[in-house]
Order: C-alpha cells, then sequence, then structure tokens
C-alpha cells in the first residue's frame, strides 16, 4: 500500500469511523443526564440550566455528528463545550487530568477541533452533498 492510496482512500474512511465512534460515546453522556441511560449520574437536570443546556448539546450535537451533518459547525460548538466542561467542572479539582477526570473532556475537545478542520470523513451526509 502507498503513500497515496492511503491519503485518498483510508484517510476518508478512519476519519468517517473516528467521527462515528466519537459521536457514539459523547451521545452515551448525553443521555444519561437527560434521560438516565444507561444509568444516571446527577438525577435529572433541571430544564435551561448549564447541564441541561450541555446534555441537549450532547445529544443532539452528538446526532449531527454521527450522522455527519454540518459536522464543521457542530463539532466547533461541541468543542468549544469540552473546554468549557474541563475547565468548569474539571481543573479545579485538580491540575492532573488523571486525577480530576477531565481526560475524556479533553480528548472529545480535541477529536471535536479536528472534524472543524478535517470535516466529516466518510461515511456522512457532509459528504454525500458536497460540503
Amino acid at each position: 500500500m502507498n503513500r497515496t492510496e492511503l491519503e485518498t482512500v483510508w484517510a476518508p474512511r478512519l476519519l468517517g469511523i473516528l467521527r462515528i465512534v466519537t459521536a457514539i460515546l459523547f451521545i452515551e453522556h448525553g443521555t444519561q443526564k437527560l434521560f438516565g441511560i444507561p444509568t444516571p449520574t446527577y438525577g435529572m437536570p433541571e430544564p435551561f440550566t448549564l447541564l441541561w443546556v450541555a446534555a441537549v448539546l450532547e445529544v443532539f450535537g452528538g446526532l449531527l455528528i454521527l450522522l455527519g451533518l454540518f459536522t464543521r459547525p457542530v463539532a466547533f460548538i461541541l468543542s468549544g463545550q469540552m473546554a468549557v466542561a474541563y475547565w468548569m467542572a474539571h481543573a479545579p479539582k485538580s491540575i492532573y487530568p488523571a486525577l480530576n477526570g477531565g481526560d475524556g473532556a479533553i480528548l472529545f475537545c480535541f477529536i471535536f477541533l479536528y472534524l472543524v478542520a478535517a470535516g466529516a470523513g466518510a461515511f456522512s451526509i457532509d459528504r454525500a452533498r458536497g460540503a
């Protein structure tokens, strides 16, 4: 397999898989907050609170990322959400992500930031519509 084949055939496919897996994991965090699925961690948030807005973004933004629809603008918003989540909820506990539980937020933040630049990749509505 040469470099050109990796770049033209496999890179978009692997980007699409990264997008899909990231979205599924991200949606799970939102369904946990909004619906208690797979298990509630905080109880259901009050509507229009910061936690509720985060959960809505995680579910519906995650669904858009999963479908690869409006990937770049949605990923930009979700990247910002994860940066805010890290600094508000995790960083005050410790400067070390392994201790403050924020490593997931950091990874989501930078994966979404990468999707802003790279786009949706294969298996996406954006790609089908030429966006």
